[in-house]
């Protein structure tokens, strides 16, 4: 599995989401680790909710257009 992560992603995170760079990096450590990613991890860990992680997948997919 790739785990890709986008420079929008993480813009996305900090701006719209709220997220804190400490707490994206963390994700980012974790998710390499496991082989996980990034949005999944961040909300198995709960630093993002269910509706965040919705949020953030359209976000994604809506770029991939």
């Amino acid at each position: 599995m790739k785990n890709y992560v986008s420079k929008d992603m993480i813009i996305f995170l900090i701006n719209e989401i709220g997220l804190d760079e400490s707490s994206i990096g963390l994700g980012l450590k974790l998710s390499i680790k496991n082989n996980t990613p990034l949005p999944i991890l961040l909300w198995s860990y709960g630093m993002l909710t269910i509706e965040e992680l919705d949020k953030l997948y359209s976000f994604l997919f809506q770029k991939m257009e």
